[in-house]
């Protein structure tokens, strides 16, 4: 049985994927959010989708699984100033009450899913990571 660790791990690496394909097939409530003082929204809103896919699968990955935890914890932070341009100036996003409180707790949460992309940054404790690709028996040096 997966360790808790790994079962959130999985949980993470499919919520990014999730939302970076999201990106691309609805973009643009991302695009809305984007801060006016940066150029190109909707090519930022693809970037970000990408590199959330990328996430996701690399955290499954286990020889690129710390990296991409690392990559998370930057795209987090680089899109903040999306999720704060939105609680600022109250934007509501399609399909979704318009609670605009809710922006506003939602802003701290960046930190959770800061530490919980976290978490996967040390290095790898053997091969008990959750992994989309198979234990592959080691080959010989002789």
């Amino acid at each position: 049985m997966k360790s808790q660790k790994e079962i959130w791990r999985v949980i993470l690496a499919v919520a990014m994927v999730v939302v970076g394909v999201l990106h691309f097939a609805v973009p643009v409530p991302f695009v809305r959010i984007v801060p006016p003082q940066l150029p190109y929204p909707l090519e930022l809103v693809y970037i970000s989708g990408f590199f959330e896919i990328l996430g996701g699968i690399g955290l499954l990955v286990p020889p690129v699984s710390r990296a991409a935890a690392w990559g998370l914890i930057a795209l987090f932070i680089a899109v903040f100033p999306a999720n704060i341009n939105q609680a600022v100036n109250s934007i509501p996003i399609e399909g979704i009450p318009h609670i605009p409180i809710l922006y506003w707790i939602r802003l701290p949460f960046q930190a959770v899913f800061i530490a919980w992309a976290w978490l996967y940054t040390p290095p790898n404790e053997g091969n008990q990571q959750a992994s989309i690709i198979p234990n592959l028996p080691k080959l010989s040096k002789d």
